[in-house]
């Protein structure tokens, strides 16, 4: 199972646990990135609903997403919550968990390749590339993508670069996000068409460097509406190139004394 590199988990982490044991007063659940340590869950700490039994809202068995909320590193002990997880905490942490596994059986595959263990691929190659990406998937995805150079520059040895690059590239399908958005932009003055223009580049000097793998597009949908689609491989990128793009036309627009306004419209 997808593991963390320190012994304990830190207080307001989120954590993958399984149910192993549960009494009147609370719940013990093995977090499964911490090798199956065990952590309790008291009573007051399973939900915010009114509930009969404490075997109502957790069964033994169940793989479930606990916030911690006490650490005791000198003996070892971890409480943790369910009901302080928010479903958009839930899904990130289960989103993670799942890349995370993915990564982690690339990394087993490599290491049978090459004749080493699971713990010899956490050590020379997946550490370095959370490292240096923030997430091992992430590396293996930029993998996927550019080749072993990638991972070389995270600091992987030569000989795992290779046979990662190669998993990699035979493992992971790499698919862009879009988010899109709605200008609406009126220039009134004798000179309206030539301001429009300007507002209506006015973001290609604001984003002028972007990944290779960030796409922009700007078309009319009919006086004076616009529509702005920004693609990248990550929500995140997308939103923060979305933001650039509208600061850059709103300011562009006020500054020529037009009017401009902006409406997202649904992901696609």
């Amino acid at each position: 199972m997808p593991r963390k590199r320190w012994e304990l988990p830190e207080r307001n982490e989120l954590v993958v646990g399984t149910i192993e044991k549960i009494y009147d007063h609370g719940a013990f659940v093995t977090l499964d990135e911490y090798g199956g340590l065990e952590a309790y869950v008291p009573l007051n700490e399973v939900s915010h609903s009114w509930f009969k039994g404490i075997r109502e809202v957790l069964k033994v068995g169940q793989k479930r997403v606990f916030k911690v909320i006490r650490v005791n590193r000198a003996k070892k002990q971890v409480d943790v919550s369910l009901k302080r997880v928010g479903e958009s905490e839930r899904r990130r942490k289960m989103f993670e968990w799942k890349r995370a596994q993915r990564a982690e059986k690339l990394l087993e595959l490599a290491a049978k390749k090459l004749g080493r263990t699971l713990d010899d691929a956490y050590e020379e190659a997946g550490w370095k590339i959370e490292d240096h990406y923030g997430e091992i998937f992430a590396g293996l995805e930029e993998a996927a993508m550019r080749g072993r150079q990638a991972l070389l520059e995270a600091g992987v040895p030569e000989e795992w670069a290779e046979v990662l690059e190669e998993l990699a590239r035979s493992s992971i399908k790499i698919s862009k996000v879009r988010i899109s958005g709605v200008f609406t932009i009126r220039c009134m003055q004798s000179d309206g068409v030539e301001r429009l223009r300007k507002i209506l580049t006015s973001w290609k000097e604001a984003t002028k460097g972007l990944n290779e793998n960030v796409r922009v597009r700007m078309f009319i949908v009919g006086p004076p509406k616009y529509r702005v689609d920004v693609e990248a491989l990550d929500y995140k990128t997308a939103e923060q190139v979305m933001k650039t793009i509208v600061d850059r036309v709103t300011g562009e627009a006020s500054s020529l004394g037009c009017t401009c306004t902006f409406e997202r419209v649904e992901r696609g």
